[in-house]
């Protein structure tokens, strides 16, 4: 469709729709009797006498009716299937042909919004979940669990890896009820009403709300944070406090994850890696600690650190350029490297 094409196609959608509040007003009330004359419309509505004649002519323009020349004139209603049909493939060819125009817009670097209605954070949990490539970690309300089960359940059908945590523990279904590998790769329990609900799609994407906000309680927010660079204090609060407080697991996949995996989190990463037997090769892009220069570390994994019951977590890179290479998660201070993204594989450092 042309430019041309697609202004006229606009223009014909407006007109067809572009009825005044006597024109509806008719419109409805001719529907609802199947014929009237102009008397009996003036009648039963409150359009003026003086105005029945120019409404239902415009009506019939747009063939909503038909009139009847006749004495008295008759409008005679348009079965809408067929007034509209028209409309419809006109409407549905302009809308498939304006998303083929559309361009997103870029998510601005460092953007926070806050959100206070139910239905947005709804919307935006949803959208965190579809953004995901390779990881999401998120704490949700049994509720919350049974609404974007389906969209979970993509997600792990699509080799995402899905660290869950359900909240308040007492509510959570029953394992021998529900397959909670259908939605996770593992899957925990936290007592607490207080427990935030949170997701975060590969370490950037990100969503914090309270579940009184939930409930459409007004003085509460969702904080939604698009950037790595501040979504990753929620990623962070989610793996050091809410992650190691919950008392009971509910399913872990153990070794069933195909190599090579890709990690946001080392935390997560060196967890997994440390349950497993073999050799395992990294590639780590990240940045140096210190001077804030993008790195790119390729080698065998030689080492692990993992101290304050989960909470703190390293590895150890050997390199054939610098030899061994410490890595940290974001914010790391000790370690050489800050990783950003980790990929892990056996045999070879994973290509990127």
């Amino acid at each position: 469709m042309t430019s041309d094409d697609l202004r006229m196609t606009m223009e014909q959608v407006g007109e067809r729709f572009d009825l005044g509040e006597y024109e509806i007003e008719a419109y409805l009330t001719v529907l609802e009797h199947g014929n009237l004359t102009a008397s009996e419309i003036a009648d039963r509505t409150d359009i003026p006498q003086p105005r029945v004649y120019d409404t239902v002519r415009s009506l019939s323009d747009r063939g909503l009716v038909e009139l009847r020349e006749s004495r008295p004139m008759k409008v005679i209603a348009v079965d809408p299937d067929e007034a509209f049909s028209g409309i419809q493939s006109s409407l549905m060819d302009m809308v498939s042909e304006l998303e083929a125009r559309y361009t997103a817009p870029a998510r601005d670097t460092e953007a926070v919004s806050l959100v206070k209605s139910r239905s947005t954070i709804l919307r935006y949990l949803e959208d965190v979940i579809d953004e995901a490539e390779y990881e999401i970690v998120l704490s949700l309300t049994p509720d919350l669990l049974a609404r974007f089960r389906e969209e979970l359940s993509a997600a792990i059908d699509d080799g995402v890896s899905v660290e869950l945590l359900v909240t308040p523990a007492a509510d959570a279904p029953d394992p021998a009820e529900f397959d909670y590998l259908d939605v996770a790769t593992t899957a925990r329990a936290r007592r607490g009403i207080t427990t935030p609900v949170i997701a975060v799609a590969d370490g950037e994407y990100s969503i914090y709300a309270t579940q009184d906000a939930l409930r459409d309680d007004e003085d509460r927010y969702g904080v939604i944070f698009n950037r790595s660079a501040l979504g990753f204090l929620v990623s962070g609060f989610f793996g050091t406090v809410l992650w190691t407080t919950a008392e009971r697991t509910l399913a872990a996949d153990g070794e069933d994850r195909p190599f090579p995996r890709r990690y946001a989190s080392i935390r997560r990463c060196v967890k997994e890696l440390q349950e497993l037997e073999g050799d395992f090769y990294a590639t780590i892009e990240g940045r140096d600690i210190e001077t804030g220069d993008s790195w790119v570390v390729e080698g065998s994994v030689v080492g692990f650190s993992f101290e304050g019951g989960e909470r703190v977590a390293g590895m150890t890179i050997e390199t054939e350029e610098v030899g061994e290479v410490t890595v940290g998660g974001q914010v790391a201070a000790l370690e050489d490297i800050e990783a950003h993204e980790i990929r892990v594989g056996r045999g070879s450092p994973p290509k990127r």
